[in-house]
């Protein structure tokens, strides 16, 4: 099987809205690439279904996990665990991040 490859910079040059542009769903993975204008991002929720990876391709945001907000930028991954409270939200002129996590439905609609 060959490997998927994406060009998230054109994705990003073309997205028109908020919230997930471009979703993979493999027979083990959903991937997702998800862009935010300022100030806008994920509510506080609670998954407590699957660990999720997620990968900041652009721009610079507040990462909530439970109760503690911490910076995250370009270049930084964060693991959120199964079950922990968080919230994403972005803090500079875009934010663009791919999250990773066991398969399960996916944020688009096929």
């Amino acid at each position: 099987m060959a490997p998927t490859i994406i060009d998230s910079r054109a994705l990003l040059l073309g997205a028109k809205h908020d919230g997930p542009i471009w979703s993979l769903n493999s027979e083990q993975l959903n991937i997702n690439l998800l862009r935010f204008s300022t100030g806008e991002g994920i509510a506080p929720h609670t998954n407590d279904e699957v660990d999720v990876l997620i990968v900041i391709v652009e721009g610079e945001g507040a990462l909530t996990l439970g109760d503690e907000e911490r910076p995250i930028r370009t270049g930084e991954a964060a693991l959120i665990p199964r079950g922990a409270r968080r919230a994403i939200r972005c803090t500079s002129s875009a934010l663009a991040y791919l999250s990773c996590h066991r398969r399960r439905g996916g944020l688009i609609p096929a």
